[in-house]
């Protein structure tokens, strides 16, 4: 172990890294043993099981992509924030790919509460606020808003919008125009 440097995380990262490459699917206790050439029983001493690695890639991406989207949320309001928050998320998937489907692990309440993941539904909640949006209408936006970027990003990234010849980023923008619109303009009747 002490020959290779092992830690938490480390492995953790490489995990990360790992997803990117082979997918986040295929991350196992086994995959990353081979990375590091080393046995699995080597990295027990440091994760749990196949498993807790999985869940602190998951964390990990949650934490890495809220740093993210808030350094693009710095200073803007309205449709700009609206626009740096689906970007940043969109731009992490394309980047990270693995680490993006991380994200998306379903952790136990526990686990959630103490993750980065409060902090995403805190700075969409943020960016709402622009909207003027009171209860339930804040809470069903939230909901949409996670709906529309991960439907998008994931069909994007399956390659679903490249038999078109209108290009995907158009798209993109005139989705982020019809919900800025929608926002500003829609509450439960």
């Amino acid at each position: 172990m002490v020959r290779v440097g092992l830690t938490t995380e480390r492995l953790t990262r490489a995990g990360a890294e790992l997803a990117d490459e082979i997918g986040f699917d295929q991350v196992t206790a086994s995959a990353l043993a081979r990375r590091f050439d080393v046995k699995v029983a080597s990295l027990y001493s440091h994760v749990k099981s196949s498993h807790d690695l999985k869940t602190r890639i998951a964390l990990f991406a949650l934490e890495e992509l809220a740093d993210r989207v808030a350094a693009a949320l710095a200073g803007r309001a309205g449709k700009d924030a609206l626009a740096a928050f689906a970007d940043a998320y969109r731009d992490y998937a394309r980047e990270h790919p693995g680490r993006y489907d991380a994200a998306r692990l379903r952790l136990d309440p526990e686990t959630a509460a103490a993750s980065a993941g409060v902090r995403h539904a805190q700075m969409t909640r943020a960016i709402l606020r622009g909207y003027d949006l009171t209860e339930p209408d804040q809470t069903h936006a939230v909901r949409m808003l996670g709906s529309v970027f991960h439907g998008y990003v994931s069909l994007e990234l399956a390659g679903g919008f490249s038999h078109t010849a209108i290009d995907s980023e158009e798209s993109w923008n005139w989705v982020l125009d019809r919900l800025d619109a929608l926002l500003r303009n829609g509450t439960t009747p």
